[in-house]
């Protein structure tokens, strides 16, 4: 694991499963349905169970999609985490220019989300870079930058936030990035 004190939370990098973690809220890399789909998603309601999948579908049918860059909270059914924030990331070649900050807003209104709802630990997949295509060294500077950003701006908000990274080619791309933060 690799840490990053930023006043007094730690940013942290881990390569490993997010469903096996232990913390207030994991993020979901969810589809805008919310009714679950492959990668990160599918892996999270699977792990879950249909406590998850009950609870996205009663966001669904009060508000609809949900569209690019906003997030939702849900239990975390039979998972470790107690709750799990589900976003969705930008389809790369889809974006027109707009990938980072779309992304970018994933981060932070994930972050905002749990910060609203008094949780002190998050775990964060690589968001978009499955199928969604984002290449894997942009994603890791939009994620850690803003991650960052956003920390500085509420501090003592967060214990801590966890960017968990499946492949070790992930990882590596996200400890290069956290590398270059100043």
């Amino acid at each position: 694991m690799t840490a990053k004190l930023i006043g007094s939370t730690t940013l942290e990098l881990l390569r490993g499963d997010l469903t096996q973690q232990d913390v207030d809220a994991i993020v979901n890399a969810a589809n805008s349905s919310l009714l679950g789909g492959g990668g990160v998603d599918g892996a999270i309601h699977r792990a879950g169970g249909p406590q998850i999948l009950e609870e996205c579908r009663a966001i669904r049918a009060r508000q609809g999609c949900l569209d690019v860059g906003r997030a939702v909270i849900t239990s975390g059914g039979r998972l470790k985490a107690r709750h799990v924030i589900h976003t969705v990331g930008p389809v790369y070649h889809r974006a027109a220019g707009q990938a980072p900050r779309q992304l970018a807003q994933c981060y932070q209104r994930s972050l905002d989300l749990a910060a609203e709802h008094g949780l002190r630990t998050v775990a964060f997949p690589s968001i978009s870079t499955g199928a969604y295509g984002y290449p894997v060294a942009d994603a890791a500077r939009v994620a850690v930058h803003h991650v960052k950003a956003w920390i500085e701006q509420h501090p003592g908000a967060l214990d801590r936030v966890r960017l968990v990274q499946f492949s070790a080619a992930d990882h590596a791309s996200y400890r290069t990035a956290l590398g270059e933060l100043k």
